[in-house]
């Protein structure tokens, strides 16, 4: 790992482990707010700073037109929903949206079954795609950049994950959208976001369920993190809510791991592209983890690491699990 990010992963520190059912979190902050200034996809909308649309009126599935009208970047994570058009949409990669610059982003479809106009212009969800969804594309997304040099992913395997997760929640979609799963379990994940409360100067969280840790996420600005908190700590929440309940495990989580899972990450060697937008796009993979960041001037915009899915053939059907191991021949 380069001297940059070997620095900013060391100098990571913990709060105080919240717990609630199987799902903890520990909040992560860092030494020193970001220098580089930035919006959020939140707050670039609201204030109608940036417009994304389809390519045309024909339009194509894994590219969509952003235009940003704003006096600074605007930070685009990944895995974040944009609704409307012919089809919701999850950003591929984490991209830092130039100025006064229109940019072709790489996306997923997570609904499957609408092929329509419903707007023009995207609009705002606050949904980020589930953790398990954004490893699988991850994984995907990883191999493209390196041998293609594209952030496209693998499109049938973001379905397959969508499709999963509608079974897994008993949730069924008429359009096979992945914003419908989170709708039917709003109450529940109501819960997850009042237990996992935002703590003063949080950057990031770490996330464990049934006592093992799942990912990372790491902002480099406090106010955009407090933006984006809920969403993440959905995206999270989603998953752990179909993972059994284990009390035993799940009280016998220790600091220790979390530094054990920074260090793996320290050692790690990296590929680095160029970003779709500003900076760097580096990406990680190991037998234990698979991650990227977003580096812009020595600055780390996002970081995101989740842990390496098991195959597991009692939930996975005979295709995904076929696509899950070429993927993992290609590390």
């Amino acid at each position: 790992m380069n001297a940059v990010m070997n620095g900013y992963f060391e100098g990571l520190e913990f709060g105080k482990l919240q717990q609630f059912n199987e799902m903890a979190v520990l909040p992560i902050f860092t030494k020193n707010e970001g220098n580089i200034g930035y919006l959020t996809l939140k707050e670039a909308l609201d204030q109608n700073l940036i417009d994304i649309t389809e390519l045309d009126e024909s339009g194509v599935v894994p590219e969509l037109k952003v235009k940003n009208y704003a006096e600074v970047p605007v930070l685009l994570l990944d895995g974040e929903e944009l609704l409307g058009a012919k089809q919701n949409r999850i950003v591929n990669t984490s991209i830092l949206l130039k100025e006064h610059h229109e940019t072709i982003i790489p996306v997923s479809c997570v609904e499957q079954g609408r092929w329509s106009d419903n707007s023009k212009n995207f609009k705002y969800s606050d949904r980020i795609a589930s953790y398990q969804l954004r490893n699988v594309k991850s994984a995907s997304v990883k191999k493209s950049v390196e041998n293609l040099g594209r952030y496209s992913s693998d499109q049938r395997a973001v379905w397959d994950e969508v499709h999963k997760l509608q079974d897994k929640t008993e949730v069924h979609s008429p359009t096979s959208a992945m914003g419908d799963v989170y709708e039917a379990k709003s109450h529940d994940l109501d819960n997850y976001i009042k237990a996992f409360k935002l703590v003063e100067d949080q950057k990031g969280l770490l996330v464990f369920i049934n006592g093992k840790i799942m990912g990372l996420d790491v902002i480099s600005s406090k106010s955009a993190y407090k933006i984006l908190h809920k969403k993440l700590i959905k995206s999270y929440a989603l998953d752990s809510m179909v993972q059994k309940d284990d009390e035993k495990i799940r009280s016998n989580i220790k600091l220790d791991l979390a530094y054990k899972f920074i260090n793996e990450i320290v050692k790690s060697e990296e590929t680095k592209n160029e970003s779709v937008g500003y900076g760097y796009d580096y990406r990680f993979a190991s037998d234990s983890y698979i991650g990227s960041t977003l580096v812009f001037n020595d600055e780390v915009i996002h970081a995101s690491f989740f842990k390496s899915l098991e195959i597991d053939d009692e939930e996975i059907g005979e295709m995904a699990r076929s696509r899950i191991r070429a993927n993992l021949r290609q590390y």
